[in-house]
């Protein structure tokens, strides 16, 4: 019997711990395969099992699922780390990071490239991270990005008005000169939205290279003094502060 305009949605078992935020899909299927999920208390091995969350109980471990603790970090990413849970070539991930600290499943909120270092937000909370994330409400982005030129003015009111590249348009919404010496400059760029690797592309764009990307700041959480390869638990009142622009 299908399901009526008004009969709440049901989703996959493994997709729903997922989404939930408490592991990624692949680790839900062998959780589910494991028999360590319940649904109603008892023990479902499909993982495509569905269910309408909310109406019925599920369990891991004994534990419910909605009992599971909200934790948000800030990593202070190195760069040469790809950020994925893993990688197919074989290459370091942003996780090594958090070897032996015992945390609970978390995803990345947001990417940086495996040659940009900086902020890199995570949590198991994936509606605050759509939030953030959202390209239209997200707060802003703020990189620090040494480059091999010194632009003039000109070129940075050209950073403003931007490029169509790709099929996109790519703009900065602010670009300062920090500092410059005899062949590079550093510059701060802000960004309003997220695209793919889009500060490398829109200074491209006008034949500057980029030696160095930080990201310094998202909204009005900034990465301080914490230092590299290192992480730290966000307060309650930087996650409320989230995603303020």
């Amino acid at each position: 019997m299908g399901t009526t305009m008004n009969s709440p949605p049901r989703h996959g078992l493994a997709r729903v711990l997922s989404k939930h935020g408490l592991c990624s899909r692949t680790q839900a299927a062998q959780w589910i395969a494991d028999g360590r999920v319940c649904v109603d208390g008892r023990v479902v091995r499909d993982p495509e099992h569905p269910v309408v969350r909310g109406r019925q109980r599920i369990a891991v471990d004994g534990r419910d699922l909605d009992a599971a603790p909200r934790l948000y970090l800030m990593l202070n990413k190195p760069r040469g780390l790809v950020t994925t849970a893993s990688d197919e070539r074989g290459r370091d991930t942003v996780y090594r990071c958090f070897d032996g600290a015992g945390l609970p499943w978390l995803a990345p909120v947001g990417r940086l490239d495996k040659a940009s270092e900086g902020l890199l937000l995570f949590c198991n909370d994936p509606e605050w991270a759509a939030r953030v994330t959202d390209p239209l409400l997200g707060p802003d982005k703020t990189y620090h990005v040494q480059v091999d030129a010194i632009p003039d003015a000109t070129a940075l009111a050209a950073l403003l008005e931007g490029v169509e590249e790709g099929g996109e348009r790519l703009r900065a919404k602010a670009a300062t000169l920090l500092r410059s010496g005899e062949k590079n400059a550093w510059l701060e760029i802000v960004l309003d939205e997220g695209r793919n690797r889009q500060i490398r592309r829109l200074l491209a764009a006008f034949d500057i290279g980029v030696l160095r990307l930080l990201r310094v700041a998202i909204g009005p959480l900034t990465l301080g003094e914490l230092p590299k390869g290192q992480w730290r638990a966000l307060t309650a009142d930087e996650v409320r502060s989230l995603p303020a622009s």
